[in-house]
């Protein structure tokens, strides 16, 4: 018996390996620039940005900051120990949940987003921006966003809540 869905056409095939290569390509001169200039990881990153310039006084549960950045929480939870032995962030039990952790970004974790962040854009304008214009940016800033509306519909393990958890913070 024949599977009903049909497989990607060339367009689709050609489109998702595009997407693909333009990510990883993205991705790793973003992080070659986050290890030179700041000793940071692409994740590690993705915690200090998340939590100095979108948290609510730089401080998220580790549940949130893991769905967030789509990291697995074990994963989260030793990148986590790595920023707070170098002292930009630091954990402590919530005073709401003794089973939930709260992550607080330090000023030397600001500090270090601040020093790393205008060459982090610089990289990102002139990598995916650049070639870009008005129009493909609006066309793509919409198709981007619904198709991260539809994968966080039925999302990954990591962005999940957990079960009989209270969401807010």
């Amino acid at each position: 018996m024949s599977d009903p869905r049909p497989g990607l056409n060339s367009e689709q095939l050609g489109t998702y390996l595009a997407l693909m290569e333009v990510s990883s390509l993205l991705q790793y001169a973003v992080e070659e620039h986050l290890r030179a200039d700041g000793d940071l990881s692409w994740v590690q990153f993705q915690i200090l940005a998340r939590l100095a310039l979108n948290a609510p006084d730089g401080r998220l549960r580790m549940t949130d900051l893991a769905d967030g950045v789509v990291y697995s929480r074990s994963g989260l939870t030793y990148q986590a120990g790595l920023l707070d032995k170098r002292g930009l962030i630091t954990r402590s039990p919530s005073p709401d949940d003794e089973r939930s952790v709260i992550v607080t970004v330090t000023d030397a974790g600001r500090a270090l987003i601040a020093h790393v962040l205008p060459g982090h854009v610089e990289r990102v304008h002139q990598l995916l921006f650049e070639p870009m214009t008005g129009d493909d940016l609006a066309v793509m800033g919409d198709v981007l966003g619904r198709v991260r509306d539809h994968m966080r519909a039925n999302p990954p393990r990591s962005a999940k809540p957990r079960a009989g958890r209270n969401r807010a913070g």
